[in-house]
């Protein structure tokens, strides 16, 4: 059995295939010499390795492609599971506020060496610097795979095998998407996902690091919108509201040339119909108050300024002495402060990617392929991508787990 691309879905089916049958010879596959790289950069270098769900109906909520289809997948190796598979490995994971999961450890290489580890105690061999040219199904089952690299030399360049797990992951990039349409299977093109907006001409440039608990991100003119803490940048504007949005609108995204505007309300709680009242009964009770000087809703007082001078508020004005026509722009500014967005930075050096094999031609009890008999799908190549979080790691932990089980040729039962 093989398994190609040492990543987080390649280890974790390499290394359920190799404990289900142990006297199965199982070879995992990477082509450059960088084992579990995304796992190791993952979370600011901590490892978002879940996501707190206590069933697989709430964990499917967290991904714009593949949710339907992954819940019978979520309930056969879920959250529980994942947290258990580490604890039994001595890995403990502790829960954050916001839901995400870490080892207590905060630092990835904790799960990197895990996962080495458990590859290791299994018997998984692993060859780096191996990558596969082509993929030739044979007649009777089975595949040979043409290699390149130092590590291949060992193997004459090439190997034969009876089952093979592709777990390259989502890189548009890949070689591996055209041995797969090769082999007869369909493609949906991979697109980013997860990415941050640029804004060159941002009126809130010099606020670079300043973030707010809770902010609504709606691109103009789309039904695309999203909801949570926002950061704002040297290139525009970050954060889980950005992200998410740009996970959900990622292939909307694409098409528009990641060009637009994206409206900002830093108050998402009110609406026209609320805030207007709201501000003028402020007005009425805080007339001596300055303007600038006095921030509303919780906002960091240098954003609060900002949007006063972007609004025309001189910085002594009062509240009983503000022009109507700067009230109006302010209120306008604290709904929808509009920045003009120009393109798209990769988040944390974190590549997420919307498209891959389409889920229709996989079984997803097993992640075979129902093209091609003896060919496993896992992670990210697959048309599954999650929102930020420690979704796309579920995804990956859950494929890969249900790939190998299936390879080794004993069914998916825990």
């Amino acid at each position: 059995m093989v398994v190609i691309g040492g990543g987080a879905a390649g280890f974790f089916g390499a290394i359920a295939c190799a404990e289900a049958n142990p006297a199965q010879p199982v070879i995992l596959l990477e082509k450059t010499g960088k084992l579990l790289a995304k796992v190791r950069i993952s979370g600011g270098g901590r490892c978002n390795v879940t996501h707190n769900c206590e069933s697989a109906a709430q964990l499917v909520a967290h991904y714009p492609r593949g949710s339907k289809q992954l819940k019978a997948a979520f309930q056969q190796f879920g959250v529980a599971d994942t947290i258990a598979w580490f604890e039994n490995r001595g890995v403990a994971l502790k829960t954050e506020a916001d839901g995400r999961m870490f080892p207590t450890t905060d630092s990835s290489e904790t799960i990197a060496r895990a996962l080495e580890e458990a590859a290791r105690r299994a018997g998984v061999h692993i060859i780096s610097h191996a990558g596969v040219e082509a993929i030739q199904p044979l007649p009777a089952g089975g595949f040979t795979l043409k290699l390149s690299g130092s590590g291949a030399t060992a193997l004459n360049g090439q190997l034969t095998v009876a089952r093979l797990l592709v777990a390259t992951g989502g890189n548009p990039k890949s070689a591996g998407y055209a041995w797969l349409r090769a082999l007869g299977h369909g493609l949906a093109e991979p697109v980013p996902s997860l990415f941050t907006f640029n804004v060159p001409d941002s009126p809130l440039s010099e606020l670079m690091g300043v973030s707010v608990p809770n902010a609504r991100v709606v691109l103009a003119g789309e039904k695309l919108h999203y909801e949570g803490p926002l950061l704002i940048t040297h290139w525009g504007v970050s954060g889980p509201a950005v992200l998410k949005l740009s996970a959900w609108g990622a292939r909307r995204l694409h098409e528009l040339g990641y060009v637009g505007t994206a409206l900002i309300s830093w108050t998402p709680a009110h609406t026209d119909e609320t805030l207007r009242p709201w501000l003028q009964q402020f007005r009425q009770d805080n007339g001596r108050k300055t303007v600038a000087g006095h921030p509303l809703f919780g906002l960091p007082q240098r954003l609060w300024r900002n949007l006063t001078e972007q609004a025309g508020v001189a910085p002594e004005t009062r509240w009983s002495d503000l022009p109507a026509k700067a009230h109006n722009r302010l209120l306008e500014l604290l709904l929808r402060t509009p920045l003009a967005v120009r393109g798209k930075t990769t988040y944390k050096e974190e590549f997420v990617t919307c498209g891959g094999i389409p889920l229709a031609e996989v079984d997803l009890k097993t992640m075979q392929s129902r093209c091609v008999p003896g060919l496993y799908f896992a992670g990210e190549v697959l048309d599954i991508d999650g929102i930020t979080g420690g979704f796309n790691f579920q995804a990956a932990w859950t494929t890969g787990f249900l790939a190998g089980r299936a390879m080794a040729n004993i069914g998916v039962e825990l």
